[in-house]
């Protein structure tokens, strides 16, 4: 199993060396989901949450430079770490949580690869769905010929979709001047600003991004020395810095040209009713109506890229949940297969009973499970990359963890906040007779304090003082040693757990 060799010099191609992890995980905050929210923001208050897209995305940025380093740091990535961290039954259940959000996190991608394909060849959706996960399969059988094969294709799926919505935006012609007076100058004006507020935070930080980004980083081949790794966490962050700057420029993009289009004073009374609810399928009528059939096919192809390349990272990083949390041997084809058909199973379901509209009301489900998910991810991150004990002296300092901690806190109580008011106004809007909103009320209560309990379990539960799960952080010297993962980086194992390990990861990065 070869590694991507660092080249040194010059330092252009030391940086472009590190370029790869970062644009996979970028993926994932341009997926239809978000695509769907930044449409509807745009459409209800124009530009001025902007700014909320420009928070979200620097915490993400800090978040996902602590995913990167543990992995750097310790040669394992997370889900190894909590497989080793936990006892069996709090594993398992982290895992069947991670897989759900797997799960959750590949619903709008499919969907929207699925309306996308709808869109330009005029497919039913049910068979987009399908079309979907095969093209996904053959995407990933890429990375039989390489890692950075397989960061080029996504890399070039994630300028597909910006140079599309960036055409389209030069067509709606957005004031500049409101545009930049939106990302600075921070507001919560209108009906449901503050709702759409949330909606948009809730939708940036994906659970399994967290599990994708320690694992993706061990791909690299890094010298095990305190200097070695400090160099490679620094390029991986310009890096990581890199992706998600293009991300945020697409984002604000997409806010923009649905902001330009439905604040339109000559807009269609059609096209104001397609404003008041926007989703993936009716975006492209209104982009239709309002600037032209052309602009349709270019949502429709940015969409269908933006579906493809988030359904890859997904399935990668239910690879890498399986096989951290499991330890399971199986082979890449079969665990490709796998992962695909439990992601793709509840989408291609919904689609085939309820159509369209079904589909459309499965994405605002998904994302209320990934809201309920990410304290499951974020609160391991957290805790293990703030330990002495696995990263030594490459732990987050007191600043970062200090804020880190912060904006996760802050996080969690948004992603609650969005959870309870979702529920209760189902609860309360719902058609059920009063018997059933009050057994179902019985039944949700016990579940949130079940919760609770589990999210005071993780934040509270003392280290492992195992010595297995410690990383390479006390070295200091220039000596290499070799770790689990084939990296020249990580911890010391035998030679048969080192074989075993690569056995287990299978990736073919040759």
């Amino acid at each position: 199993m070869a590694l991507v060799q660092i080249q040194e010099t010059p330092l252009w191609k030391k940086l472009l060396s590190y370029v790869g992890p970062g644009f996979l995980v970028s993926v994932a905050y341009l997926d239809p989901g978000n695509l769907e929210t930044d449409l509807q923001a745009g459409a209800n208050h124009k530009y001025e949450l902007l700014w909320i897209v420009l928070v979200g995305l620097i915490f993400a940025f800090i978040i996902q430079s602590r995913s990167a380093n543990l992995g750097v740091a310790t040669g394992k990535h997370l889900s190894e770490h909590c497989r080793m961290e936990y006892p069996k039954p709090v594993n398992y259940c982290l895992w069947i949580l991670a897989e759900v959000a797997v799960i959750a996190a590949d619903i709008p991608e499919v969907i929207g690869t699925a309306f996308a394909i709808n869109i330009l060849f005029h497919v039913p959706i049910w068979g987009g769905v399908l079309l979907a996960g095969l093209s996904t399969l053959l995407l990933l059988g890429i990375q039989r010929y390489g890692i950075r094969k397989l960061e080029v294709a996504i890399g070039g799926l994630v300028l597909v979709v910006g140079g599309c919505f960036c055409s389209v935006m030069a067509h709606a012609r957005p004031s500049a001047k409101d545009v930049v007076t939106g990302m600075f100058v921070p507001k919560l004006n209108g009906d449901g600003a503050t709702r759409d507020a949330i909606a948009l935070l809730g939708a940036l930080i994906m659970p399994h991004n967290l599990f994708l980004h320690s694992a993706l980083v061990t791909s690299r081949k890094i010298p095990h020395s305190f200097d070695a790794i400090r160099s490679a966490s620094k390029y991986f962050i310009i890096e990581s810095g890199l992706a998600l700057f293009i991300a945020l420029l697409i984002n604000v993009a997409v806010v923009s040209v649905s902001g330009s289009v439905c604040s339109n004073p000559h807009a269609s009374s059609q096209n104001k009713d397609h404003c008041e609810d926007i989703t993936l399928e009716s975006a492209s009528f209104l982009l239709k109506n309002a600037l032209g059939n052309w602009s349709s096919k270019l949502y429709a192809v940015s969409l269908l890229a933006s579906g493809q390349s988030s359904t890859v990272t997904g399935t990668y990083a239910g690879q890498y949940i399986m096989q951290g949390f499991l330890d399971l041997k199986m082979r890449l084809w079969l665990r490709n297969l796998v992962t695909r058909c439990i992601a793709i199973a509840p989408s291609l379901m919904v689609c085939i009973i309820g159509g369209s509209s079904g589909a459309a009301r499965l994405i605002i489900i998904a994302s209320m499970i990934l809201s309920f998910e990410l304290p499951f991810a974020l609160i391991p991150l957290l805790r293990f990359t703030s330990s002495k004990a696995k990263m030594g002296a490459h732990r987050s300092s007191i600043m970062v963890t200090l804020l880190s901690w912060l904006l996760g806190f802050g996080s969690i109580c948004i992603n609650i906040y969005f959870l309870s008011s979702s529920l209760i106004g189902w609860m309360t809007n719902n058609d059920m007779p009063k018997t059933g909103s009050i057994l179902a009320g019985v039944v949700i209560f016990p579940v949130m304090m079940l919760y609770a309990a589990m999210l005071v379990y993780l934040m509270t539960k003392r280290e492992s003082s195992d010595s297995s799960t410690r990383g390479p952080q006390q070295s200091t010297n220039n000596t290499p040693t070799t770790d689990t993962t084939g990296l020249e980086g990580g911890t010391n194992f035998s030679s048969t757990q080192r074989a075993h390990e690569i056995e287990v990861v299978d990736i073919a990065y040759a």
